[in-house]
């Protein structure tokens, strides 16, 4: 299979992917900022991250790809957010994990691992 190049916003330029390790490779998306009611925006970054996965997991293996997501709820945006709606920020959160729940009707892969910031902050900065 032909090489994978990705876009370095770095760089500006495109490079070549070549993971640290060929039997793990890791893939760590952040997700949406959830502060509003769920919208086609949200699904973007989902499908292209899909596309990517799948990619990566034809390239080297389905057992050697993880991919994991976060839904950022830790924001100033969501605070403000929860007080306009009255809604509490889980509220929010719950309402675009079930729009990207809808999304299995276009068929994505599901990440290995998705995480709410709020519960895992701590553990997140560990890394």
């Amino acid at each position: 299979m032909t090489e994978i190049k990705l876009y370095n916003s770095k760089t500006r330029s495109k490079s070549i992917f070549s993971p640290l390790d060929p039997k793990n490779v890791r893939m760590y998306v952040c997700g949406p900022t959830v502060y509003d009611r769920a919208h086609i925006g949200n699904a973007r970054p989902v499908i292209i991250f899909d596309i990517l996965f799948r990619l990566l997991r034809y390239k080297y293996g389905e057992r050697y790809v993880n991919y994991a997501r976060n839904f950022t709820d830790v924001d100033d945006k969501i605070n403000a957010s929860a007080l306009r709606t009255g809604r509490t920020i889980r509220e929010i959160t719950n309402e675009t994990k079930a729009m990207l729940t809808k999304l299995k009707i276009i068929s994505y892969l599901k990440c290995i691992n998705i995480k709410t910031m709020a519960l895992y902050l701590v553990e997140v900065l560990m890394i």
